[in-house]
């Protein structure tokens, strides 16, 4: 199918759906954020009956297909996503035959638009035919081939779960591992271990998960590890650019290659935050009780869960991440709990956190002009080192325009001074 045979009048379109008959016939893609995470979330879904392709294609011509149809005062993450799926159409034969997905968290932030963005977007680059779904609980079965089950939300957070443990494990061993390629060969036999699990309609009970928890730990722990001391990043930042190889330039790999420790807090503390900001919405401004109430109930779910994940470390040689109970109280007396929008006031509490935990160093990533991380990440460092002098954090701006050498050398004047304190 040629997209040239489809011109659209943006004014006058009714917008697709992705229906119920075009889930054994379409392919839902789904750009690429957490590697670990999407590789285990793409697995998910099509266990659950949805064929699902992760987008991996990268390159100048994504940034310049985001260029091209997103106005470049948008954020970078937003330009990016977008230009990802365009260029990603612009080399497929089966376009009559897919459908986009993409992540909404809503609230006062750019990232808002994202669906709208995406919609007009791809009308202009004549795909308009196209279906494009949000995926967050709340629309994702209206109007939608989705159907959001008892079993669909249960795999969902155990991928949650098993995905947070192993990107956790995987960057206490990839540092130091003695025989090189050991942790990714361990990454992928969970991955695969895991997948057949829910192909099975298994692995997402409770007892399950505390099984294969406690088992994924012991494996790790037999990995043999050097006993060089080496300098711990933290890498903090707007979500999307904080995860995404592609957002970051490939961040993770470079500190690697240069010799040092890295921690990435879990996805699942962004759910949490998320949810906190319901009860918070109620008790500072008297909004929606009834969300309130729902979201004290999942929080309840989710801590059972991050139990699990915290006690499969007991008797190895890992010290296991904080209880996020912990780690949103420590932002008080930095930044009040009712600034929340963007990454909020978990930015600053993750900031905290990560040097509590001894990683002293912290990259701040985010996208060009993004006001939550301005406020948020740059304006509260002052304080934040105030509080804790050892501090070293650089906030590293990313953006079209950002060479990724002017970056890597910002880092590496960050690790200078990391390495001479060593």
């Amino acid at each position: 199918m040629n997209n040239k045979d489809f011109t659209i009048d943006p004014t006058s379109f009714e917008y697709p759906e992705f229906t119920r008959e075009m889930v054994k016939t379409h392919t839902i893609l789904i750009p690429n954020m957490l590697s670990i995470h999407m590789d285990l979330f793409e697995k998910t879904l099509i266990s659950l009956g949805y064929k699902t392709e992760i987008l991996r294609n990268e390159g100048p011509e994504v940034i310049s297909e985001g260029l091209k149809y997103v106005h470049n005062d948008i954020c970078y993450p937003a330009l990016l996503v977008i230009g990802q799926f365009i260029d990603n159409l612009n080399h497929r034969d089966d376009l009559d035959k897919v459908v986009l997905l993409i992540s909404q968290t809503g609230g006062g932030c750019r990232a808002s638009n994202y669906m709208y963005l995406l919609r007009k977007a791809i009308i202009k680059a004549g795909y308009g035919y196209i279906p494009v779904i949000s995926f967050d609980f709340s629309n994702l079965s209206k109007k939608t081939g989705v159907r959001v089950t008892p079993r669909f939300v249960l795999e969902i957070l155990a991928t949650l779960t098993y995905s947070d443990e192993l990107m956790y494990l995987k960057n206490k061993t990839q540092s130091y591992e003695v025989n090189k390629g050991e942790t990714e060969k361990l990454v992928k036999y969970w991955e695969d271990k895991i997948s057949s699990l829910y192909k099975k309609k298994r692995g997402v009970s409770y007892h399950a998960l505390k099984k294969n928890l406690r088992e994924m730990c012991l494996s790790f722990d037999k990995i043999e590890l050097t006993k060089e001391k080496k300098v711990k990043v933290g890498i903090v930042g707007e979500i999307y650019i904080k995860y995404s190889p592609l957002g970051n330039n490939h961040l993770e790999d470079f500190l690697v290659s240069e010799n040092v420790e890295i921690a990435l807090p879990g996805l699942y503390g962004f759910v949490l935050y998320c949810l906190y900001n319901n009860i918070y919405d109620y008790k500072l401004y008297k909004k929606n009780k009834k969300m309130a109430k729902i979201s004290k109930f999942i929080i309840w779910y989710i801590k059972r869960r991050e139990k699990i994940m915290i006690d499969a470390f007991k008797g190895t040689k890992f010290k296991p991440m904080n209880y996020f109970h912990h780690t949103k109280d420590l932002s008080n007396g930095v930044l009040d709990h009712g600034t929340k929008m963007g990454e909020g006031w978990l930015l600053t509490a993750e900031m905290i956190e990560l040097i509590e935990s001894g990683y002293d160093n912290i990259i701040c990533a985010q996208p060009f002009g993004c006001l939550p991380n301005h406020i948020c990440g740059k304006g509260v460092m002052k304080k934040v080192k105030e509080l804790y002098p050892n501090s070293n954090i650089v906030a590293i701006d990313y953006d079209p325009s950002a060479t990724k050498v002017n970056q890597e050398n910002r880092i590496k004047l960050m690790l200078s001074i990391a390495k001479e304190k060593l």
